[in-house]
This record gives C-alpha cells, sequence and structure tokens, in this order.
C-alpha cells in the first residue's frame, strides 16, 4: 500500500497553502547555474531546448517546469543545484516555446504533451547514461506521470524513477478548483502570461490564431476551448482534460515513481489526490503532506523540502 505518511514539518509560520504558493515566487533567490544549452529537432519539425548542468556524472535528472515556466525559475535551478550535489547531471527541460523564443509551428505546449518529453529521454539515452530519473513541478509532474504510464513495462531499464510535485493529476478537477474566488489571482497571472504567446504566434504564423476578444476568457476552461484543444488536435476542453490527465495512466507505472500532493494546496481539489491507485499499485506511492501549497515546502532558512525528497527518492531508486 505505497501511501506514504509524509516527513514534511514546515515552521509553523509557513503553515498556509497560499503562503506556501506565493512566497517562493517572490522571495527565492538561487544564482544562475552555467546551463549548456542544445536545441534537438522533434519528429514534427519543431525543436526543443534542452538546458543541461553537467557534474561529469552517469547518472542525469530531467527536470519539468510548470505552466508557464521554463529552466530559469528558482525551483527549477533549485532542483538542479541539489541534483548537481548529490552527484547527478541536471537536464532542465523547456516546454516547446518556454526557452525565451517561440519555437516554430502554431502548436506549443499542453499538459499532455509527452512525445516532447520523450525526446529529452532520447538525448539522454543517446549520451549514454546509467540511470536516468524525471523530476516535474505541476504541469510537469502531470508529464512525468502520464510519460511513465504510457511507458508502462516497455520503459527503458536506465530509466530509474520518476517524481512529481504539486501534480493536477485530474485536469478538470484541478481545472474547476481554479475557478474558485480564491484562486483568481492565479488565473489572471496564467492568462496573461500565455496572451504573450498567442501574441508571439500571430505575428510568427499569421492566421493561426488571434486575440480578438481574448479579455472575455475568465478561465482556463474557455483558453482550452479556444486554443489548447484545437491546436492539438482535442475536440474540446473537455476531451483535452480527459486525454492529458495521467491520473487514468498511474496505474500501469511500472517502476518507482512518487506523487506528492499538499493537502492544502490552492491549485489542487480532491480528484488530484489518487488514494485507491497507490494503494493498488506496488510502483506508485503518493505523499500528501498537510501543508506545503504549490510547488512550495519551503523548510526555513532557505532551504526546501522538496529537493531533498526528490533526490532522496531518485537516488535509492537508482541504487
Amino acid at each position: 500500500m505505497p501511501v506514504i505518511a509524509s516527513s514534511y514539518q514546515p515552521p509553523a509560520h509557513l503553515r498556509h497553502g497560499h503562503l506556501q504558493t506565493i512566497l517562493p515566487t517572490l522571495l527565492r533567490r538561487v544564482p544562475a547555474l552555467a546551463y549548456e544549452r542544445h536545441s534537438p529537432d522533434t519528429p514534427d519539425g519543431d525543436f526543443l531546448d534542452l538546458d543541461w548542468a553537467r557534474v561529469g556524472s552517469r547518472r542525469l535528472a530531467i527536470i519539468c517546469h510548470g505552466l508557464e515556466g521554463d529552466s530559469e525559475r528558482a525551483y527549477v535551478r533549485g532542483m538542479a543545484r541539489a541534483c548537481n550535489a548529490a552527484g547527478w547531471d541536471a537536464l532542465a527541460y523547456n516546454c516547446r516555446g518556454c526557452g525565451g523564443r517561440p519555437n516554430r509551428g502554431p502548436a506549443f505546449y499542453h499538459s499532455g504533451a509527452t512525445g516532447d518529453l520523450a525526446v529529452a529521454v532520447a538525448e539522454g539515452l543517446a549520451r549514454g547514461y546509467e540511470a536516468l530519473a524525471l523530476i516535474g513541478f505541476s504541469l510537469g509532474g502531470n508529464l512525468v506521470m502520464k510519460y511513465l504510464g504510457e511507458l508502462g513495462t516497455t520503459a527503458p531499464p536506465q530509466i530509474k524513477a520518476g517524481v512529481g510535485f504539486s501534480v493536477p493529476c485530474d485536469l478538470a478537477d484541478s481545472g474547476q478548483r481554479m475557478e474558485l474566488a480564491q484562486n483568481r489571482l492565479y488565473v489572471r497571472r496564467f492568462l496573461r502570461l500565455l496572451r504573450g504567446k498567442i501574441r508571439a504566434k500571430m505575428h510568427l504564423v499569421p492566421g493561426a490564431m488571434d486575440d480578438r476578444g481574448y479579455g472575455r476568457i475568465k478561465n482556463f476552461r474557455q483558453f482550452d476551448d479556444r486554443y489548447t484543444a484545437p491546436l492539438h488536435g482535442f475536440a474540446d476542453a473537455q476531451d483535452y482534460y480527459c486525454q492529458a490527465s495521467c491520473r487514468p495512466l498511474l496505474g500501469r507505472i511500472a517502476l518507482p515513481a512518487l506523487m506528492v500532493n499538499a493537502l492544502d494546496d490552492p491549485l489542487l481539489g480532491p480528484g488530484c489526490f489518487p488514494w485507491a491507485e497507490a494503494q493498488a499499485s506496488a510502483c506508485f506511492f503518493l505523499e500528501a503532506p498537510a501543508h506545503g501549497g504549490h510547488v512550495g515546502f519551503m523548510a526555513g532558512g532557505g532551504a526546501y523540502w522538496s529537493e531533498e525528497r526528490a533526490v532522496r527518492f531518485i537516488s535509492q531508486a537508482a541504487g
């Protein structure tokens, strides 16, 4: 029954979901990493920006950011540094169009785009790494778990583990949660950032889309109905949520995989806590600490429990 009693105990002043969600974006300062960028082509003629932080290891951790994130986000750099310190090379994966420049085609990224993640994994395998681990945050966590579920027992033996923090494993449930009044600040911020990508696409691929009436979009379902679904081959937002959510695939994961979702995460509803799947699996582990917010898990003194937790899990799995 892989439901884990969590060891995370934040300081008393950090036991609030919104505080843990917002403070790291305002206060966290992580020194820049000397990334080496490689931009492989994708099978459909586009490209990905992959940023490498190497220490000469035979082990590689691939780190996937969340919605409208990138390799320069403090939580990504912090995890990459923690992996390097533990003897792992790190590859900070930028979702399509998130590497600081627009991608070539009209499609960009979405919560279920595991084909692009497979390109990053293939890059690691081609370099001869003996052990690979995948670590994702929020949208990136859904990508990691969905990818491992799709692989099932066919996963290459070099892939040893996966970890996801604050994973919206039921996208429809998470979308409904985001429509609550208490979450309007987050929604407005994400929609503003996404509009920037839409406008860049309008110039790059004329006629593919437009932003007329964009101000009438008030939630993710409306955005996904208008943009995400048609751009990526889904019938509508609901079809996208059904096909892109990782929860239906968790039972197929055949290697050690840990999902850490805080019970006070303001962006996750009850559908994002897959208790039954964890209890029925020998490989999928669910850890649900009482606190941590969304991609928070601050430990005081500038430390982040999530980094120690991820490194410990992947290192134990790799042997």
